[in-house]
């Protein structure tokens, strides 16, 4: 990667850039169950409503974005948060998404966070890769977990302790 990167925590100004990479991963239908596009104002509520949400800037533009959201609502799971990583189509296979999730990661343990995890589908190979590659571990695979336009998808379980 020849681009100088930064990962810096998201602000208002970065809204539009990151609904519009969290609706070009939508379109592709490889990263999420939602199925309708997120507005700029849906964007805004998770830096408002997140304990941890990250953009990577290279050039002035935002190229991805990372947050974490709670895993449940029962105290007994207030340090667990569930991760997900965008990288905009053109910012792609360029280190981008390791860096925010190591950037990520780091964050999460200062404000003592004690576990992250995600729920990747198993065809979506270069989140399986980021997530072994930041030293997750396969828990297992939620089987027909939800359904996608109307076929059932398997989501595999990663997580790590923080």
């Amino acid at each position: 990667m020849t681009d100088v990167v930064s990962v810096i925590d998201a602000q208002l100004k970065h809204i539009d850039s990151i609904a519009e990479i969290y609706n070009q991963a939508l379109a592709k239908r490889t990263a999420t169950f939602e199925t309708e596009p997120r507005s700029s104002a849906e964007a805004a509520g998770w830096i408002a409503d997140e304990m941890v949400v990250k953009v990577a800037i290279v050039n002035k533009t935002v190229a991805g974005f990372a947050r974490v959201s709670p895993y449940r609502d029962r105290s007994c799971y207030s340090g667990i948060r569930e991760y997900s990583v965008y990288v905009g189509n053109h910012f792609q296979r360029k280190g981008i998404g390791r860096q925010l999730l190591q950037v990520l990661i780091d964050d999460c343990r200062k404000k003592g966070i004690w576990k992250l995890l995600a729920r990747i589908f198993p065809e979506n190979h270069a989140s399986l890769e980021l997530a072994k590659q930041a030293g997750f571990r396969v828990v297992g695979t939620y089987q027909r977990h939800g359904q996608l336009d109307g076929v059932w998808k398997d989501c595999v379980i990663v997580e790590l302790s923080l």
